[in-house]
Formats: structure tokens, C-alpha cells, sequence
């Protein structure tokens, strides 16, 4: 009898057990859910469906509010999809929790990048780096950054890290490039797109960069031909019309450059470059009077340049208007000192 139990002690030990298998049970139940959520949330990111990432991350952290992984996914989530707000909530707290994660500062550095924070993305995509030195990813977003801030040096430092780390990357070749023509490092640049594409062929704007690197060299009829490869994947991009065009101009090929330089105006009647080098192909071609209208259309678009003035008076003049040539010519002897001193810079989008 010393180890039995009475009826009421069995009883209560029966009613005891019951309430912990139901504790138990719900905790058993509980954890292969979590579980679940976490794994279709992981597909969904690797499938880039990232609303079904988000559905899936945003059950799960309710269930795990301390899981780092369910926290990764629902800032990565969130990130991807641009909620930013949401990202920022998520990923500040996360980093509290886990100050050690360099995952989450990369993120959270790039939510900071897209609300157009860029010195808090810097901070903490630093961080990451620290965390984390021998991640390509991170030394390339922290790039992105300072190329959107046109420090051309530090940009080219990171994306030379990057590189060391992860040399078959094109994207990071062109951007490289981009970063050494804007510190006039153009024959750095071209060997830069070279590389990127050989490594990739269809790589964004790698043409288009090539032949911008080539044209500040003064070798026109190579860049031309870049541009040319260029407009076959981008026909209507009027950047590489306006690029292609201009070097038509300076190679004396004024039709075809009158040609490309009308589409580009098309494209982007916002551009004062396109009408300006459009009045002039058309004056070089001997068409005074054509050539007035787009002059007078980069004058409006950008008066402050004193180009378009030079060159509408001597279109004016062939047209027999001296009284209005003179005019244009005393204005462009009063801004020609404002004309800032540009060149070298790399043009066009960053991919």
C-alpha cells in the first residue's frame, strides 16, 4: 500500500495527466504548424512569390515573435514587395533582438536605401559588412547607395570588394565601370564592360556603356557600333537614340544622326541635349531654316545654356535674319561664363 494510490489521488492524477496532454497537444499541434509556415514561406521566397512569403512569415511570427528565421523572411518579405513602413517596424526590432545578424542590417539598410534615407542605409550596411566581410551582396548594395549619391570613388572600392568575392558577376563589371568613368578612369571603364560582357552578353546597358566609354575617347565609330548593338535589345530607350545620334553627329554622318536624334526628341521631349544636337546636325546638313525650331526648343527647355543661342544665331544669320542672329549672339556672350564645365560622366540609368 505504501506505493499505491487511493481512488481519489488516481483520479486527481487522471485529471492531472488529461490537462497536460491537452497543454502538450496544443503545443504538439502548434509546432508542426509553425513549422509549416516556415517552409511554405521559404519556397515562396525562392519562387519570388513574395505576397504568399509575407501571408505565410506574418502567421508564423505571430506564433514565434523570437524566431530569427521567421523575422529574416517577413523583412525580406516585406522589403520585396515595398512595404516599406511595415519593413522598417519588422526589421528594427529584429536587429534589436539579434544586434549581431548581418543579415538583417544588410535588409534593413536597403529599406532605409528605398525611403531615400541614405545616410541611415549607409550605417547599417556598414554594419553588415562588418558582421559579415566576405558577403558580395552587401558590398555591392552599399554601392547602389553611393552611386546614388554620386561618390563615384567609395562606390568603386565596394564594388571592387565585391568583385574579389564574386568575380562572374556582370552587373557588378558595369557598374565597376561606371564608377571608374566618373573618376576618369575611362580606359579602367572600358575594360570593365568588356569583361561584363563577355561574362554576360545581354547584361543591361552593357552596350550602352561601352560605346558612352568609347565616345570619351574620341573613338566614335566604335562607340557607334556599341550604341547600334544596344538599340537592337532597346529600340525605344532614348537614351541610346540620343547617344547613337550625337556620335553620328561628331563622325559627320548627319542624316542617320538626324534620324536617331528626331526619335530620341520623340521619346523624350524633355532633353534640351537632343533638340540642340538636332538643330545642329540639320544646320552642318545645310537645312538653316529646319534647324531653327529645335534650337529654339533647347533654348526653352534650358536657357541658361549658351550653346543653343550660338547656334540658332548662325542659323538665323543663313536665313538672312541678322538683326535677330545679333541678338542671339550678344546672349550668348552674356551666359557663356555661366556655362558650367561638364564631361567625362557616365550617362543613363543604373540597370
Amino acid at each position: 500500500m505504501r506505493f499505491g494510490l487511493s481512488n481519489a489521488t488516481l483520479i486527481r492524477s487522471v485529471a492531472l495527466m488529461g490537462t497536460l496532454l491537452t497543454i502538450n497537444g496544443s503545443v504538439w499541434g502548434q509546432e508542426p504548424n509553425l513549422q509549416v509556415l516556415i517552409h511554405h514561406g521559404r519556397e515562396s521566397l525562392q519562387a519570388d512569390d513574395f505576397s504568399s512569403a509575407a501571408h505565410d512569415f506574418g502567421q508564423a511570427i505571430r506564433l514565434a515573435p523570437d524566431n530569427l528565421e521567421v523575422n529574416r523572411g517577413l523583412l525580406l518579405s516585406d522589403l520585396q514587395l515595398g512595404h516599406l513602413d511595415e519593413a522598417m517596424r519588422v526589421g528594427q526590432a529584429a536587429v534589436a533582438k539579434w544586434p549581431k545578424d548581418a543579415e538583417l542590417q544588410h535588409w534593413l539598410g536597403l529599406v532605409y536605401f528605398k525611403k531615400g534615407e541614405d545616410s541611415e542605409a549607409l550605417t547599417w550596411l556598414k554594419r553588415s559588412e562588418q558582421l559579415a566581410p566576405i558577403q558580395p551582396d552587401v558590398s555591392f548594395d552599399t554601392a547602389l547607395v553611393l552611386l546614388s549619391d554620386a561618390n563615384y570613388l567609395e562606390a568603386a572600392t565596394e564594388l571592387e570588394k565585391s568583385i574579389e568575392l564574386d568575380p562572374k558577376s556582370a552587373l557588378a563589371h558595369v557598374l565597376l565601370g561606371r564608377a571608374y568613368q566618373n573618376t576618369n578612369r575611362t580606359v579602367q571603364a572600358v575594360e570593365q564592360f568588356q569583361i561584363a560582357l563577355r561574362l554576360e552578353p545581354t547584361v543591361s546597358l552593357g552596350h550602352y556603356h561601352l560605346g558612352f566609354a568609347y565616345a570619351s575617347l574620341g573613338r566614335n565609330r566604335d562607340a557607334i557600333a556599341e550604341y547600334q548593338k544596344e538599340l537592337q535589345r532597346s529600340p525605344r530607350n532614348p537614351s541610346v537614340l540620343y547617344q547613337l545620334g550625337h556620335c553620328e553627329l561628331e563622325a559627320g554622318d548627319w542624316q542617320r544622326s538626324i534620324e536617331h536624334l528626331k526619335q530620341a526628341a520623340e521619346l523624350d521631349p524633355t532633353n534640351s541635349e537632343i533638340p540642340y544636337d538636332l538643330g545642329k546636325a540639320l544646320l552642318l546638313q545645310g537645312d538653316a531654316e529646319r534647324a531653327v525650331l529645335p534650337l529654339r526648343r533647347a533654348i526653352e527647355l534650358k536657357p541658361s545654356n549658351p550653346s543653343p543661342h550660338y547656334q540658332l544665331a548662325r542659323a538665323l544669320e543663313k536665313c538672312g535674319k541678322k538683326e535677330e542672329a545679333e541678338q542671339e549672339l550678344a546672349t550668348f556672350a552674356a551666359l557663356k561664363n555661366a556655362q558650367p564645365v561638364t564631361g567625362g560622366m557616365a550617362a543613363g540609368p543604373l540597370n
